[in-house]
């Protein structure tokens, strides 16, 4: 999972882009990059660590150019290293470009690249991406390119290159220096848009927007390629579309509450589903004196969950602003450090009280496992634990760091034949037992399935929890990504 921004202006956008990168530093911790064009000349500066500790004056001075794209990267293909940082750069016919997601057939990308005598410098898999746009591009014209021509170079592309993705490169076309931002053709991975006063922008999230003052226009629509031109309206074109399956954990964790995609409120979902929990919760006929929020993603599902059960919602821990986000640091010790930073306990809202604890979700279950041991310290008579989202039980191989069955925790409480699909409510009744007692808590609710459809009403990729990947993968590709992941793990000391 990443986060993009590109942006068309009257004047050099390089400090736009950074402050922009700023807004969606959540989405990405391991290293951030900013590339320009101006009169063909391309620039590119990449940094690892946080993007507004790793460009200086002096560096934003070097990045001239009214056309720019940036990235925050965090990554679940290849390694956080500063050769896997995005953007990259093709010198033929000139193309910067970076994307949020995953390619799922990457092997195969590289053996066509391969076949072609062009070699790879990174693990990073919009690298061949980029290349084989490259190609196709050049291949219907040697220079001079319209819109025309990456439209079609898009198109081919897209049969070679198959994941779930949003992505943003800027070029020349027709004569002018050029922003494109495509979207993969079922639209899993989100890419938002707006325009004022001749600058256009493009990013993940509607957050990089807001945080320039600039009012959302809209989505890029699934399987869209959309061109922007200064001065120019944005000129659209289908590529190719199958429908519309946003991924439903960008709502659940990944998102600012803030930000609005896929014309929906991320902030209006959480709610909902504190609703759907409270029911949840109330069907077990359970009681506690308080909700407490494991800050920041499940605050408004518990406010929800409080002000429906009628019960004070408090602040039970105090979050460390300088500390970063725990579930994409890369190492379960990395995680835990963190955590020790991140979160401090307010022991007088847990003494001696039956709390009710909300939290977006149990991926691992490692730091909310340290969580509920800070939490048992306190002192309270009963811990309870409300969870926003159902159990994960299956790998996501589209973008979000959880890509082999191994490292989830709810598959192992269960039997295979039990966790093939979604969960029936009696396995669901006993993994929540289970998890409950690993975890050392009285109880244990998820969000049932059927009240995170509720949530959230239109249709959306939610193979995690019920195995309905709308992607279809070959066995051969699931191995890939597993692999890489397992070697990545292994590099960086994890495994």
């Amino acid at each position: 999972m990443c986060g993009f921004v590109g942006i068309t202006s009257p004047d050099d956008c390089a400090s736009n882009i950074l402050f922009a990168l700023q807004a969606l530093q959540h989405r990405g911790q391991d290293s951030a990059g900013i590339g320009t064009i101006q009169k063909e000349e391309f620039q590119i500066v990449r940094k690892l660590g946080l993007a507004a500790q790793g460009f200086s004056d002096a560096e934003l001075a070097l990045l001239p150019g009214r056309v720019g794209i940036g990235h925050v990267r965090y990554p679940t293909i290849g390694s956080g290293i500063l050769r896997d940082t995005q953007p990259f750069f093709y010198r033929q016919p000139g193309i910067l470009m970076a994307h949020n997601g995953n390619f799922i057939n990457i092997q195969e990308m590289i053996d066509s690249l391969t076949e072609e005598s062009i070699h790879l410098m990174s693990k990073c898999d919009v690298e061949p991406a980029l290349c084989i746009f490259a190609l196709e591009l050049m291949s219907r014209k040697k220079r001079d390119h319209a819109i025309a021509d990456a439209v079609l170079a898009l198109r081919a592309t897209f049969r070679r290159a198959r994941g779930a993705f949003s992505l943003i490169a800027s070029l020349v076309l027709d004569g002018e220096e050029t922003l494109v931002a495509a979207r993969d053709p079922l639209g899993i991975r989100p890419a938002v848009w707006g325009s004022r006063n001749g600058t256009a922008v493009v990013a993940s999230e509607s957050v990089a927007l807001d945080a320039l003052d600039i009012p959302l226009c809209g989505d890029i629509q699934p399987g869209e390629a959309v061109f922007f031109q200064r001065n120019r309206p944005p000129i659209r074109h289908v590529i190719e579309q199958k429908g519309s399956t946003p991924c439903i954990f960008e709502y659940i964790y990944f998102a600012r509450p803030d930000s609005v995609m896929n014309g929906k409120s991320v902030y209006s979902v959480r709610l909902a589903m504190g609703r759907e929990l409270a029911l949840a919760w109330q069907a077990k006929k359970l009681s506690a004196e308080v909700v407490i929020p494991i800050p920041d993603t499940s605050r408004p599902s518990a406010g929800a969950l409080a002000e429906a059960l009628n019960l004070p919602c408090r602040e039970g821990f105090i979050k460390n602003r300088y500390t970063g986000r725990t579930f994409i640091m890369p190492s379960a010790a990395e995680r835990l450090n963190a955590l020790k930073l991140k979160l401090n306990p307010i022991g007088s809202e847990f003494r001696d009280k039956s709390v009710l604890v909300v939290d977006d979700s149990i991926v691992r279950g490692t730091t909310l496992q340290r969580t509920i041991q800070l939490i048992r310290e306190q002192g309270p008579r009963e811990v309870h634990l409300a969870i926003h989202s159902p159990p994960v039980l299956h790998p996501c191989y589209y973008g979000i760091d959880m890509s082999t069955r191994q490292e989830l925790a709810a598959p192992h409480l269960l039997s295979l034949d039990e966790t093939q699909g979604s969960l029936s409510a009696e396995s669901q009744q006993k993994l929540e037992t289970r998890m409950a007692e690993r975890l050392g808590l009285n109880s244990l609710t998820y969000l049932p399935l059927s009240g995170l459809r509720s949530s959230f009403s239109d249709e959306c990729c939610a193979a995690c929890f019920d195995c309905n990947y709308p992607l279809e993968m070959p066995e051969h590709q699931r191995k890939w990504i597993e692999n890489d992941r397992r070697a990545s793990c292994a590099r960086q000391g994890i495994i």
